[in-house]
C-alpha cells in the first residue's frame, strides 16, 4: 500500500513538472522580449538617423568646399597676361573671317561674332542675379538662379607644341596677340599684326623678341561661371542643381561643365580701391549698371581687386521630419526657403594676383 501511494505521488510530480510556462509566464516573456525588442529597434532608428545626419553633412561639406576651391583657384589667377600686361591691338575686335568662328560663344544683344572671346584683357566680370547672354546667343541656356562670373586668362605655363583649333596669345614684354592655330615659320617680323590677317585672330602671330628668347605661347582660359538647374541630365527627377561653367575648349567650342552637385545658389561681390585709399565690395550690377561686357563703362572692372564669394549647398535629398524655414544671406541678396532639404552656405575672398594696367 505504501509503495503504491508513494509511485503514484511520483508519477503526478512528473506530470506537473512536463506541464511548461503557464499563460501567466508565456505574457511575461513575450512582454519583456518586446521590450528587447523596441529598444533594439530604437537604437537602430537613432544610429540610422545619425548616419544620415553624418552623411548629409558630409555631401554638404564635399560639394561646397570642392565648389570653393575650384573657384578660388581660377579667380585667383584672372587676367593672368603671360609676359605683358598691354591690351591686344585692336582691343575687342571681331572674329576674323579666314578662321573657323568660336562654336557657341556667349554673346550679349547686338555684340559681333568673336567680340566676346577677344575680351582676353578683362580678366573679371559678372552679372547680378540675371543671365546676361538670354537675348543674344544664349550659351546658358540651362541658366537658374544666382550671379554669372566671368573668369579669363592664360594657362600659367606656355606650350611648344601648337593645335590648329586652340586659341593661343602670343606675348613678349612688349606686345601680345591671339591667335588661332599654328603660326607661319616665314612670317614678315617686321610687322605687327601681320598686315595678311585681321587682327586680333590673326592665323599667323609676328611676334618676335631677342633671340625669342621672351616669346612664349599661352592657350586661352575662359570660363562663366552660373548656376544650373540639373547636375546630370535635363530630364532628370528630381532635378538637383548644380555649380556648372562654360569653358573654351580646345577645339573652339564652349561648352558645359559640372563643378558641383547640389549648389543652389551662387552670389559675388567685387571689392574696387577708390583714389582715396578706401575699399568697398560692390555687386556687379553697382559697378556697371545693366551694361553688358562689349560697353565702355566695362574698363571699370579693371579696378576690381579681389572677388567675394558665397555658395549655398544643399542635400539631394529631403531629409524625413525636418523643415528648412532659414533666410540665408549672401552679399547684396537674399534667399528664403521652405523645406527639408538640409544647406549650408559657404564662402571666402580671392585676392587677385594680375591686374591691368
Amino acid at each position: 500500500m505504501p509503495s503504491t501511494f508513494f509511485r503514484k505521488i511520483k508519477w503526478q510530480h512528473r506530470t506537473n513538472f512536463r506541464r511548461g510556462y503557464s499563460l501567466l509566464e508565456s505574457m511575461v516573456s513575450l512582454a519583456i522580449g518586446l521590450l528587447i525588442i523596441s529598444a533594439l529597434l530604437t537604437l537602430y532608428l537613432h544610429s540610422n538617423s545619425a548616419s544620415s545626419t553624418n552623411n548629409n553633412a558630409a555631401e554638404r561639406i564635399n560639394n561646397g568646399r570642392y565648389a570653393l576651391n575650384t573657384m578660388k583657384a581660377d579667380v585667383c589667377q584672372a587676367g593672368f597676361m603671360g609676359f605683358t600686361y598691354m591690351p591686344p591691338d585692336p582691343l575687342n575686335s571681331p572674329l576674323s573671317t579666314v578662321i573657323t568662328p568660336i562654336g557657341n560663344e556667349c554673346l550679349e544683344p547686338g555684340a559681333a561674332a568673336g567680340s566676346f572671346i577677344s575680351n582676353i584683357w578683362q580678366g573679371i566680370w559678372g552679372a547680378d542675379d540675371y543671365n546676361p547672354f538670354s537675348k543674344g546667343k544664349n550659351c546658358l541656356a540651362d541658366y537658374l538662379r544666382g550671379d554669372v562670373l566671368v573668369v579669363r586668362r592664360l594657362r600659367s605655363k606656355p606650350v611648344t607644341s601648337l593645335e590648329a583649333g586652340t586659341l593661343y596669345y602670343r606675348t613678349s614684354y612688349k606686345k601680345g596677340e591671339l591667335f588661332r592655330g599654328s603660326p607661319d615659320s616665314t612670317c614678315d617680323t617686321s610687322t605687327f599684326p601681320s598686315s595678311a590677317y585681321t587682327a586680333p585672330y590673326n592665323k599667323y602671330p609676328c611676334i618676335t623678341g631677342t633671340a625669342n628668347i621672351d616669346v612664349l605661347n599661352f592657350p586661352v582660359v575662359t570660363h562663366i561661371y552660373y548656376i544650373r538647374s540639373y547636375t546630370a541630365s535635363n530630364s532628370e527627377y528630381p532635378k538637383i542643381p548644380a555649380l556648372a561653367r562654360i569653358s573654351l575648349q580646345s577645339d573652339g567650342s564652349m561648352a558645359s561643365e559640372l563643378i558641383a552637385s547640389g549648389i543652389e545658389n551662387m552670389q559675388i561681390q567685387y571689392s574696387i580701391n577708390y583714389s582715396d585709399l578706401s575699399n568697398q565690395y560692390l555687386d556687379a550690377r553697382s559697378i556697371i549698371g545693366n551694361s553688358y561686357l562689349s560697353t565702355a563703362s566695362a574698363t571699370a572692372w579693371n579696378d576690381v581687386n579681389a572677388v567675394q564669394i558665397w555658395l549655398l549647398a544643399r542635400n539631394a535629398n529631403v531629409e524625413p521630419a525636418y523643415a528648412d524655414t532659414k533666410t540665408y544671406v549672401m552679399g547684396n541678396s537674399s534667399m528664403a526657403v521652405a523645406d527639408g532639404y538640409r544647406r549650408q552656405l559657404f564662402s571666402t575672398s580671392v585676392n587677385l594676383r594680375n591686374k591691368s594696367q
